[in-house]
């Protein structure tokens, strides 16, 4: 929703000021199809050329999250430090060995499945059990598998930026493929130098739309996505440090309540939930 107003704000203030100005809007609209049809069509061309298949599919993907809501809210890491609170619990209370089964089958487990935004979100529901199944197979130096988190969430961190980092080239490459529709442009009204002044100020007019649009394009459309979808995987990764944060302080002999508290302290301010906000979740879920 953002994203809309935030395009509206951005081009009604610079098509209105043009017109504001007594600037003929016809001009623009009359080669507006054609120049967007040469510079995103070469601008798309390049980008499926320069992306690998499962990069061009996670960038489409990220488009359609730019357009979505963020999900890490407070509710949904309240459920998580409570998913994590109570698992860590019943290790404590009833031995590693005691959590062995709902690792193995988490989507069976009586405790996951009353824990459902977490438990669909096959990712961190992978991270959580991994570490968790290491934890439960014993002797295990909290230094190495906090360097082995480290790289996973690093490795998931570059790989959900492949999508922002193509948005970015495709917003770098579009105001030199504006120059190159107006190159054209200017070829075109060059071969038609025997038209009167006003079919050739027309024709000028329509070949700096296109340095105009590739600009504009990028400036105003394209790099704003790349920003927004760079937020949206920092807020991914924050999500799974929360989680390397509380088993790592387990690991380390913290109680639960202790550990969760210290995953807690790693989120953002604005969806971190304080301290008795957790600690009410927590009981009323048990």
């Amino acid at each position: 929703m953002f994203v809309i107003i935030g395009w509206l704000v951005a081009l009604g203030c610079v098509f209105g000021v043009f017109i504001a100005h007594g600037g003929n809007i016809g001009v623009v609209m009359k080669a507006l199809p054609f120049e967007m049809i040469t510079i995103m069509g070469a601008a798309i061309g390049a980008m499926i050329a320069n992306n690998q298949p499962k990069v061009l599919k996670a960038t489409m993907k990220g488009f359609g999250a730019c357009f979505k809501g963020s999900k890490y809210t407070k509710a949904r890491y309240m459920e998580l430090m409570a998913l994590q609170y109570e698992i860590l619990q019943k290790a404590r209370k009833e031995g590693l060995m005691s959590i062995e089964k709902d690792v193995e089958e988490p989507h069976s487990s009586a405790i996951f499945s009353k824990y459902a935004v977490i438990g669909n979100d096959h990712h961190v529901m992978e991270f959580i059990t991994d570490y968790l199944r290491m934890m439960v197979s014993g002797n295990l130096n909290a230094h190495e598998i906090e360097s082995l988190m480290d790289s996973e969430i690093d490795t998931h961190h570059h790989e959900a930026h492949a999508a922002v980092g193509a948005i970015q080239r495709l917003a770098g490459g579009l105001p030199a493929f504006g120059i190159v529709a107006a190159v054209l442009g200017v070829v075109n009204t060059m071969g038609s130098v025997g038209q009167p002044p006003a079919v050739l100020g027309g024709m000028i007019g329509s070949a700096l739309v296109g340095t105009f649009l590739g600009i504009l394009l990028s400036y105003g459309i394209f790099e704003p996505l790349a920003g927004l979808l760079e937020q949206k995987v920092d807020e991914g990764s924050k999500e799974l440090q929360c989680i390397k944060t509380t088993l790592l302080a387990s690991m380390q002999g913290y109680a639960p309540q202790v550990a969760v508290e210290f995953g807690r302290k790693v989120l953002y301010s604005t969806e971190r939930p304080s301290f008795s906000e957790l600690e009410g979740h927590v009981k009323g879920k048990k």
